[in-house]
């Protein structure tokens, strides 16, 4: 009956809003993820972002990430590590924290975020000298 009635989910709204600590908290966590799920911590990676799983949610939805609180608005996907980005697109179901068998050598670059589009990014500049030069008013006497 509960069910034919949607108090199920009601039960599931306040279970959300007790785990995110609280209505302000869950209004922020709402306003920065557009989203309010409930779930298991699978684990932490090394930058402070937050893995979670629930079955409940369909497939493709019941894995997601909270990224860490220093970056506030300013996240990106490609601030998921590798090893993270297979678990969370399905690759693999077992998450870096339990998979021991991925390699790790001394000459492996860490992870670094794509900083195309910002004042960060790498911008080469030529040597070569322009074949088409701006054209420059003359100046008025």
């Amino acid at each position: 009956m509960a069910k034919f009635l949607g108090i199920n989910r009601l039960g599931r709204l306040f279970q959300a809003i007790r785990e995110a600590g609280g209505l302000k908290q869950a209004y922020l966590k709402l306003y920065r993820n557009d989203d309010l799920k409930t779930g298991t911590l699978v684990g932490i990676d090394k930058y402070g972002n937050k893995y979670f799983e629930n079955g409940y949610y369909f497939y493709g939805r019941n894995r997601w990430i909270e990224f860490a609180p220093h970056v506030k608005m300013d996240y990106d996907g490609s601030q998921i590590p590798a090893d993270w980005y297979g678990w969370m697109h399905y690759k693999t179901d077992l998450p870096p924290t339990r998979d021991g068998c991925r390699p790790k050598y001394k000459w492996m670059a860490d992870h670094s975020e794509n900083l195309s589009g910002t004042k960060e990014a790498y911008m080469p500049y030529t040597t070569t000298t322009p074949k088409v030069e701006a054209w420059v008013p003359p100046a008025k006497k």
